[in-house]
């Protein structure tokens, strides 16, 4: 467990530019200390002692911020920056090397019993305030945009934003980590939001629409231009 939570101590490292040493993450990392909480309470829920490994979780929750039921699955070298207003549901699973911004909610939309929350597969970063909502699978090294809402699968080595989530940009998702590894789940260029898309298109069909307009307005004009046309008379 401990060689364990040193992997988790050099994930932090290696993903936050702010971050001046391992005892900092130790003492001062909300999300470092979410996810002892959650090994913990996890690992009472594994033996069957829900109700302790729930209360290990409401600690968890009420020292940090950030709440994982302890029956969710979670891998290795999960990063939660910030963390604040975390959610993670029962039945969700995340991956290795997996990145949450603060407000993320990996929700369940169903009251149904069983498999309800999604699941993150490896690599991916999901930005801040983004909403997660179903039983599906986020594919392998996708990002979610922030405060985007994803409501059905996303392919592997895609961007998705908006409400609902869209396709924004794709990428090789068998990229390392450390070389694509992107803040808030936005690159820096290459991707376009798919609703500012959506109305660029219509601003286009509008002017196509207007100008075509414009044209039979004149094509009417020069009919009823001659002067030896005259309204009401028979010739």
């Amino acid at each position: 467990m401990f060689r364990d939570l040193r992997a988790e101590i050099d994930s932090y490292v290696e993903r936050d530019p702010a971050l001046r040493s391992r005892l900092e993450v130790a003492l001062c990392y909300p999300g470092f200390h979410a996810l002892v909480f959650h090994r913990m309470g996890n690992a009472a829920w594994r033996r069957g002692w829900h109700l302790l490994g729930r209360f290990i979780s409401h600690l968890g929750r009420v020292f940090t911020g950030i709440e994982i039921h302890p029956g969710a699955r979670i891998g290795k070298r999960l990063f939660i920056d910030h963390g604040m207003g975390v959610v993670i549901g029962e039945t969700a699973e995340v991956g290795d090397d997996v990145t949450l911004y603060q407000g993320v909610t990996l929700g369940g939309t169903s009251l149904e019993k069983g498999k309800r929350h999604p699941t993150l597969e490896d690599g991916v970063i999901v930005g801040s305030g983004a909403q997660i909502l179903g039983p599906f699978t986020v594919g392998k090294g996708a990002r979610v945009g922030a405060n985007s809402v994803v409501l059905q699968a996303v392919p592997p080595g895609v961007t998705v934003v908006g409400i609902p989530a869209q396709i924004a940009s794709r990428r090789d998702g068998s990229a390392s980590r450390r070389s694509v590894f992107e803040a808030y789940g936005m690159p820096c260029e290459g991707v376009e939001d798919p609703l500012a898309c959506a109305i660029e298109t219509l601003l286009k069909r509008v002017e196509t629409l207007n100008e075509r307009v414009a044209v039979l307005e004149g094509e009417r004009a020069d009919f009823l231009s001659p002067p030896e046309r005259r309204t009401g008379t028979n010739d």
